[in-house]
């Protein structure tokens, strides 16, 4: 399912609900409905850069290291799939976060979920 973050300062952005719900607990916001208004965008914006400096001060996950070897053989052949490339933390956020920065510059509020 997509996740549409609409806020009168920027385009919406789209993202997978399984990337947003990353972030948006980070925030204490629920996934499928919510607003950030203009007054907590500073928050936001401090909490998301510091886990995306976080995330950047660590190598991928074990997790994702075990996912990718599960689906290539022991010689590195990839079994007719794709290269894997992993998207990081902070490339999947940067957009949200972009939004945020210019709702807060602007006074607006982020929604999604709102119609």
């Amino acid at each position: 399912m997509l996740i549409t973050f609409k806020s009168k300062a920027a385009a919406d952005v789209l993202m997978y609900e399984a990337h947003a719900k990353r972030i948006l607990d980070l925030l204490h916001k629920d996934v499928r409905r919510g607003v950030i208004t203009a007054a907590e965008t500073g928050n936001a914006i401090a909490r998301l850069e510091a886990e995306i400096l976080q995330s950047r001060m660590h190598s991928a996950a074990e997790d994702v290291r075990h996912d990718v070897e599960a689906h290539h053989g022991d010689s590195g052949d990839d079994n007719e799939h794709e290269p894997t490339q992993l998207v990081s933390f902070a490339t999947r956020a940067y957009p949200l976060l972009e939004m945020l920065r210019a709702a807060q510059k602007g006074g607006h509020a982020v929604a999604w979920g709102i119609w």
